[in-house]
């Protein structure tokens, strides 16, 4: 393909225009010959410095904001509202229009993006549609940047079958819709789970993180949208969008029984039985099968599907042995934390609740007093450890946490996770769940620069067993 083709908006025919483009790079050190790169400015480096690397890698052309004189290969100019779709639409024209085969649905909000995409992902595959997710379980990053979300979307298409209809399920971070890497995606349908305190490092204030996730619900984005309606930022959005949208509540879903074994409950007329466990999951699976009804798939058939499901890895992750259970999550917010431990609660009011938690090192540090407020007011017995510190001082981390909870509670603090796991383990008593939250499907602990081996899920089995 040519330069031309690839930016047929801004290369006419001229000296470039026949420069032959095989790939489309925003990361320098995965140029290879071929390769147009993009130096996207960023919130900590602009691209454009890697662009010289990028070149000595092999690509043939570099667009970015500013001029680059000192490079040996053409460097085209854009302004920086643009380069963002510039770089999506460069990405279709060198992959293929992927959209036209599948349906895109967005999944956005602070808790519960990845398990209502691998919900739709999971609904739609039972019911004879191709279905696959993309996010946290998938990438490195929540929301890959257009080349490489393109790529993966036509990897999964090229899997499918012809014949039936596609769904991919998407997770967009509100960083990736406020630093633009999806702008020129087009979705079906956009989804809102909920909105909570997290990543205000990066936002500041909880009006720029709405204002951020709200992106999403642009005409120019999403061609309809699925809203969570019992999330006071849900209701914004419900009154505020210019797209068709359905409100979901837990409303919807009548006479819900909860065990730590299987859910149920009635939806638009339809019995639901699902293995997956906990309230949380109710409302995840009511937007999951709102958003499939609303492309058109039969109620009856998904709400039989969802029998199928299977609980996606570290999100409410049940561990059982001699009459105590475990339950390894993801939550890592305060809301995330205080859903989980009433969910826990109302399916095992009799016993107690052993909460082991941390909070991870070079992020948000304003949400680790409040979810040491919330373990404190919502469990019986508190051990706050480790999660990922990174770069910070393990236990400074711990001080922070500590300033949530009460003096004189019933909490104990322990820098190695293992041995704060260890602790609840002894501790816990028939009739007892323990609850181990933070990291969920995480399978490594980054310390400082390193990175070692530590599941929550592995240890959990292993010392439940000793015991």
């Amino acid at each position: 393909m040519q330069l031309q083709e690839v930016l047929p908006e801004i290369v006419t025919a001229n000296t470039i225009a026949s420069i032959p483009i095989s790939r489309v790079e925003i990361d320098s050190r995965l140029c290879v010959a071929g390769t147009l790169f993009f130096g996207l400015p960023g919130t900590q480096a602009d691209g454009a410095d890697f662009a010289s690397a990028a070149v000595a890698n092999g690509a043939v052309c570099v667009v970015a904001t500013r001029e680059l004189p000192d490079l040996k290969v053409p460097v085209i100019v854009v302004d920086a509202a643009d380069i963002y779709r510039i770089c999506t639409a460069a990405s279709c024209a060198v992959v293929g229009d992927v959209q036209r085969d599948v349906a895109l649905v967005g999944i956005t909000g602070t808790n519960a993006k990845t398990s209502v995409s691998v919900m739709v992902a999971q609904l739609a595959q039972s019911i004879g549609w191709n279905g696959a997710s993309v996010g946290t379980l998938t990438h490195a990053r929540t929301t890959p940047a257009a080349p490489e979300l393109l790529r993966t979307i036509k990897q999964l298409v090229s899997h499918f079958s012809s014949t039936s209809r596609s769904v991919i399920a998407l997770e967009v971070s509100s960083h990736a819709l406020d630093q633009q890497r999806i702008e020129g995606l087009k979705f079906q349908v956009a989804g809102f789970t909920n909105l909570s305190h997290d990543h205000l490092d990066y936002h500041h204030d909880m009006e720029s993180y709405f204002n951020a996730k709200a992106l999403l619900f642009r005409s120019s984005m999403a061609e309809r949208a699925i809203v969570w309606a019992d999330d006071p930022y849900g209701q914004r959005l419900l009154k505020g969008l210019e797209i068709p949208v359905g409100g979901v509540s837990r409303s919807d879903a009548k006479s819900v029984e909860l065990t730590l074994e299987s859910t149920s409950f009635l939806w638009r007329g339809h019995q639901v039985v699902t293995p997956l466990v906990g309230s949380y999951n109710v409302d995840n699976l009511l937007v999951a099968l709102s958003i499939l009804s609303s492309l058109g798939a039969s109620e009856a058939k998904l709400a039989h599907a969802a029998a199928n499901l299977q609980a996606v890895p570290g999100r409410f992750s049940v561990i059982q042995n001699r009459g105590i259970a475990a339950v390894v999550d993801y939550a890592h917010t305060p809301e995330g934390l205080r859903r989980l431990l009433l969910d826990i609660h109302e399916i095992n009011p009799q016993g107690r609740l052993l909460t082991v938690f941390g909070c991870g090192g070079d992020r948000d540090q304003a949400k680790r007093a409040p979810m040491g407020q919330v373990a404190s007011e919502l469990s019986d017995v508190v051990i706050i450890t480790s999660d990922n510190p990174r770069s910070e001082d393990p236990n400074a981390i711990l001080d922070d946490v500590a300033k949530g909870m009460p003096e004189g509670g019933n909490w104990q603090r322990f820098v190695s996770r293992r041995e704060a796991i260890a602790v609840a383990v002894e501790m816990a008593q028939p009739g007892d769940v323990i609850v181990v939250a933070g990291k969920g499907h995480e399978t490594t602990q980054v310390i400082g620069n390193e990175e070692f081996d530590f599941d929550d899920r592995v240890v959990v089995r292993e010392l439940m067993k000793r015991n």
